[in-house]
């Protein structure tokens, strides 16, 4: 019999009720998750759900990001960015396996699973050491119609500051392809990206107009710390979330 770890989202919620009540800081978020998804893909909507489950948990940043490179297949992703297919080709030349395909999600910016396959995305979350966990402390306030973002001293390499504007809930009623007459709810999906500046190890604050995020429906919005550039994404080292109503 092949022993099985303790599902992360049970384990965290076991965690949350003997930690009580008190709000999760930077230091207790453990992933970052980016699922690769697409309305044409027949295998994606077990992936969406998962992503649901985690994107449920503060300590988990999970995070949609629909492409666009099924389109050809009869069906328009209603919520794909381009930048979302240069994202994900950019990781898989980075890690060097050019392991390209829906539903895949990355962790923390390095590591690589299938969306739908919980038990290795368990796995890999509950492997992350000290060497490959968030170490840059993110903080983020709203006020005055600002996103205040704050990110932390730490010994980490010079990274990107991403903030991203990010829908909950998404709703897709599909009419042809692969999903014809499925209605697919999507989670935490990002509509907007705009890039803040680097952070060089050094405290670095911030302020962004909540309506500059705030596009194409986003409610909420999410700051990333990451090694790299956008031709080549590094491993992520901070990140928060918060809703922006």
């Amino acid at each position: 019999m092949r022993f099985r770890p303790r599902p992360l989202l049970h384990l965290l919620a076991a965690l949350a009720t003997l930690a009580g009540p008190t709000a999760v800081s930077a230091g207790e978020l453990k992933a970052v998750l980016e699922l690769f998804t697409s309305q044409a893909c027949s295998s994606c909507p077990k992936a969406d759900k998962l992503l649901g489950e985690y994107a449920a948990d503060p300590r988990v940043v999970a995070l949609s990001l629909p492409v666009d490179y099924w389109d050809y297949l009869g069906w328009r992703d209603t919520l794909a960015l381009h930048a979302h297919s240069t994202r994900q080709k950019a990781y898989a030349i980075h890690r060097g396996d050019r392991q390209v395909y829906t539903p895949q999600i990355i962790i923390n910016g390095a590591a690589e699973a299938v969306g739908s396959d919980r038990w290795t995305i368990e796995r890999i979350v509950g492997s992350i050491d000290q060497k490959s966990k968030l170490v840059v402390p993110v903080s983020l306030k709203r006020g005055d119609g600002k996103l205040d973002i704050e990110i932390g001293s730490a010994a980490a390499p010079s990274a990107t500051i991403w903030v991203v504007g990010v829908t909950k809930k998404s709703p897709v009623a599909i009419e042809r392809g692969e999903n014809r007459g499925k209605t697919i709810t999507y989670h935490n999906v990002i509509r907007v990206w705009q890039q803040l500046g680097e952070w060089k190890g050094n405290v670095v604050r911030a302020s962004v107009p909540v309506a500059e995020l705030a596009q194409s429906g986003a409610d909420s919005a999410a700051v990333l710390v990451q090694a790299g550039t956008v031709e080549s994404p590094g491993p992520i080292c901070g990140a928060a979330m918060t809703a922006l109503r």
